[in-house]
Formats: structure tokens, C-alpha cells, sequence
């Protein structure tokens, strides 16, 4: 089901020998280094000119390109962005072959729970490899918060209040503004981009990739918000959920009735049932 929503023209065989710069890279499953990005086999269309009068259709061989330059001129070498073309490479070549968590079996009340395991796994394992995680994130944590999100459903759309936000998008509901803030157009992430269309984040797995990518920006944030309240506590990846649902602020600030949709119990259910099991 998941392989409905991939464009085959992206999963070429190709040898991946022939494609990987051997350069600094982010993660061993990564095909450019730092400061380039993965673009898959394409046709080009040239324009007419003397040489051409009709124009030219040329083949452009899968390639690392240099990342689009920022303000600082010397932005594009320091920053990492993954590309739509790169991920699903990345889940392609490395994902089937990994074992572990999240937990298969155990949500039964969706028929399609189990369907996204494999990219949940490949996608957590990649970013807590990527950011070295001292307390790294659970498989089964994801697989609640896609379980409270979406109810596994890939197709889901939903539109928030605020219009800034934007629409919600597919298994981990996406915002539209989070993809502008995830690909680095507005502040907030600094590096580690993840570089998705409104087309492109419904495929699974570029989903999957870029709510986890979020997922530990939205951690840090909320360690920003313990930090500004003054409390001598920890972040835990539970304060990080709430604040991916938005309504950490309000627990934090002790308002009334913070969780007015409850939340914050739907998604510990699930995560409790993938627990015990």
C-alpha cells in the first residue's frame, strides 16, 4: 500500500557506486555530502537556439548538485538538506533489512497500523543517528503519535483554524508551514532541511521523515519553554509530543483545560497498548 504513493522513476537501479561523493556526509546511508543534494535521473528540456532551432531534450543523470545559496554565501556548504529523491533512495536501499521496534500486532483496531513500520523504524533510527541522541526517540512513540494524528490514514487532509498554519497533512499531519520552516525558509531550523511539496509529503515516507525531523525540533523547542518558566526538570519526548499538538505552552503556563480535545490521553492509550504488549 505504502509503495502506491512512490513514483517508480524515483527507485532506479542505479549503482550507488557511481552516484555517492565520498565527501563529508551527514549519515552513512547518505548519497551527497554536506552542502549538496541527491537528484534523481531526469529528461531536460533545452531551448531552441541557432545550434537547435526545435530545442533539445537531453537525459540528466542522477547527480549531487550544490545546495540553493542562502544569504551568507557560504551557507550552502555548511547546511545538510535531504531531498525528496534522496529519502526515498535511502528508504529503498537500507530499511528492509531492519529489525526492532515499533511493536506489529498490537493496534488492532486499525487495519493498517502495521503498514508503516519499516519507515518508522528506518526514519527514527536515521535521526537519532543523525543528531546523536542521548535519549533517543522510540519507535513506538511514533507509531501513537501517527495512531493519534491520523489513524494511520495517508490520504488525510485536514484544515487548521489558523490559516497560517495552513492545511495538515497525510499519517503525521504535516502543516503547510512546517514544511517552509522544515525546507529552512523562515526561522527556526537551522540545518538538517528536509525539502518537501504538498504533492510530495503525502508519500509515506517522506511523511514519516520529515514528522520525525520535526519531532526533535519541536523537542528542542520545548526545552526552550522549560528553560524560559524556570523549572528544574528535564525535557522528556512526552513534553515534545505535546508540543508537536501544540499545546505544551498551556501546560506549561498551568491554564485551564490545556488539552481541550484530550490529546495528550488519546495518543498515551496508544502508546500505552504498543508498551504493554
Amino acid at each position: 500500500m505504502a509503495n502506491e504513493f512512490i513514483d517508480t522513476n524515483l527507485l532506479e537501479e542505479e549503482s550507488l557506486g557511481s552516484i555517492v561523493d565520498s565527501d563529508k556526509k551527514v549519515h552513512p546511508w547518505r548519497i551527497c555530502p554536506i552542502g549538496k543534494h541527491y537528484v534523481r535521473t531526469h529528461t531536460l528540456h533545452i531551448p531552441p537556439s541557432k545550434q537547435h532551432p526545435e530545442g533539445e531534450v537531453v537525459t540528466r543523470h542522477a547527480h549531487c548538485a550544490n545546495n540553493p545559496q542562502r544569504k551568507d554565501p557560504k551557507e550552502h556548504e555548511q547546511r545538510d538538506l535531504l531531498s525528496y529523491d534522496e529519502l526515498q533512495l535511502i528508504s529503498k536501499t537500507y530499511f528492509s533489512s531492519l529489525n526492532g521496534p515499533p511493536k506489529a500486532g498490537v493496534l488492532t483496531q486499525f487495519p493498517n497500523a502495521d503498514e508503516f513500520d519499516q519507515q518508522i523504524r528506518g526514519w527514527v533510527r536515521y535521526w537519532n543517528e543523525v543528531f546523536q541522541a542521548i535519549n533517543p526517540l522510540d519507535p513506538n512513540l511514533v507509531k501513537a503519535l501517527i495512531a493519534s494524528e491520523s489513524s494511520f490514514s495517508p490520504e488525510q487532509h485536514n484544515q487548521t483554524k489558523n490559516e497560517k498554519l495552513g492545511k495538515a497533512h497525510g499519517l503525521m499531519q504535516i502543516l503547510d508551514a512546517t514544511l517552509t520552516y522544515l525546507a529552512g525558509h523562515e526561522g527556526g531550523v537551522r540545518d538538517h532541511f528536509v525539502c518537501l511539496d504538498s504533492k510530495e509529503v503525502m508519500d509515506p515516507s517522506a511523511n514519516i521523515c520529515a514528522g520525525v525531523r520535526w519531532l526533535f525540533m519541536k523537542k528542542a523547542a520545548a526545552a526552550e519553554r522549560v528553560k524560559h518558566a524556570k523549572l528544574d526538570r528535564a525535557v522528556t519526548w512526552d513534553d515534545a509530543i505535546a508540543e508537536y499538538k501544540g499545546i505544551f505552552k498551556d501546560i506549561i503556563e498551568e491554564k485551564d483545560n490545556p488539552d481541550p480535545l484530550n490529546e495528550m490521553p488519546k495518543f498515551h492509550k496508544f502508546y500505552e497498548q504498543l508498551l504493554r504488549s
